[in-house]
């Protein structure tokens, strides 16, 4: 004799296969609810992906503060830099200077110059690899050197104009440039022809995300404090902490420490707008991605009728011999119990393989289609990122398998309600 509950066993004998139009819906039910759960998790781990991946790409790029001196040049920033290493929750501080520049690309391939006009990042070679993974994302073949007439580029800036390692380009000074034009606009005659300062690329960086490695270039701080004329000044300075995401409480101490004259910013500032859109957006996929699992369960709900008209014979039977409306309607629920976790476990399973091979996938798709799918030019990364997170997971086959149970109580009820007279009458 099976030590099984009775309405477990007789659930479980409902739900052996046979081959009728009842066994069919169930199946499709299954599938519905764990492709809706799949869905859910694909989605909602890509979405954890962009925003792990972003955050990890800004902080490796750019440091976590930013301290600048109310919108003009540092001129004591050595001291500045002291007052800041002080902090004991600051591991580095390196200064910069970032600004657009004209530059001219000649590459050794003997194709034709090109114009661009990328941001030029102005770093101490000293001092830049305690705040920014900058000087460890040059590629094999290149190194991060600055001295001399200098450049290191980013890869998508090299792959774009034809760069290699030992190619020159021309930077035209923003300072020259802004003299000539004025010259011309007052009408003066004899303007000077502006001349470029040549440079070699002694390096490529890949950081990973195309924003920065198509649109930056660095060089050394001396050079770029010649482009724009400011002698011994700086635009600011980049400070590295222990914890990223306490710099909000960091900062409110570096501003007791250096007072009103300057100003001071961190990350989440300055990407405010993209970090709350990808998070809104995530809640909304949250909400969006449920109904597909509600309208899943749908067929649980057709199911579950279709067995209660099937089997009412059966329903008048137990309760005839004794059976309570509770044990009749716990059969159809634990029917439906069986058939939510075979549904979550297939989606859970289905989600984590398809989050497996998910660039795979997109690489043999842009293959066959010979269309990129997923354009680095628009996302910013090469490769689909995804994070897969046990919260996420929990939240994800949770709620599914619980929309999945309610579904099945209103018919899992009307069987438990049904007049025993009524269900026997025509057998």
């Amino acid at each position: 004799m099976s030590k099984l509950p009775f309405e477990l066993l007789l659930a479980l004998r409902y739900l052996r296969p046979r081959r009728s139009f009842v066994s069919i819906i169930t199946v499709i039910s299954i599938i519905g609810v764990a492709l809706g759960v799949a869905v859910l998790i694909i989605v909602i781990s890509v979405m954890s992906g962009f925003g792990h991946d972003l955050r990890e790409k800004i902080l490796g790029f750019n440091a976590p503060i930013v301290i600048g001196q109310n919108d003009k040049p540092m001129d004591n920033y050595e001291d500045v830099m002291r007052l800041v290493s002080s902090n004991r929750n600051v591991t580095g501080v390196a200064p910069f200077l970032l600004g657009p520049v004209l530059v001219e690309t000649q590459p050794t391939n003997g194709g034709n110059a090109l114009f661009t006009t990328p941001f030029i990042r102005g770093v101490d070679i000293n001092t830049e690899g305690s705040v920014s993974a900058l000087p460890r994302s040059v590629l094999p073949g290149g190194s991060f050197d600055l001295s001399g007439q200098s450049i290191v580029v980013g890869s998508i800036f090299a792959e774009q104009n034809g760069l290699d390692i030992g190619d020159h380009v021309s930077i035209y000074s923003p300072s020259e440039l802004k003299k000539m034009a004025e010259d011309v606009q007052h009408g003066r005659t004899n303007v000077e022809a502006i001349l470029p300062d040549d440079y070699t690329v002694t390096g490529i960086f890949d950081v990973g995300y195309y924003d920065y490695d198509a649109d930056f270039i660095a060089a050394s701080i001396e050079n770029v404090q010649d482009l724009y004329n400011l002698e011994d000044s700086v635009h600011g300075l980049s400070v590295q902490i222990r914890d990223p995401l306490q710099a909000g409480e960091v900062k409110h101490q570096l501003e007791d420490t250096l007072g009103p004259n300057y100003e001071i910013t961190t990350w989440e500032e300055q990407n405010r707008q993209l970090l709350g859109a990808i998070t809104v957006e995530k809640c909304l996929m949250y909400y969006i991605m449920f109904f597909i699992v509600v309208v899943a369960s749908f067929g649980i709900t057709c199911t579950q009728i279709t067995f209660v008209v099937m089997k009412t014979r059966e329903i008048g039977l137990m309760k005839a011999i004794g059976a309570s409306n509770y044990q009749v309607m716990l059969v159809f629920v634990l029917q439906s119990v069986v058939v939510s976790v075979f549904g979550v476990a297939s989606g859970l399973g289905l989600g984590l393989f398809a989050l497996y091979v998910r660039n795979d996938f997109l690489h043999f798709m842009n293959r066959l289609t010979g269309f990129e799918l997923f354009p680095a030019s628009i996302y910013g990364f090469s490769e689909l990122p995804a994070i897969v997170s046990p919260t996420d997971l929990i939240i994800i086959c949770g709620g599914s398998f619980v929309i999945c149970l309610l579904a099945a109580i209103l018919p899992a009820r009307h069987a438990s309600k049904m007049n025993t007279v009524e269900a026997l009458r025509y057998e």
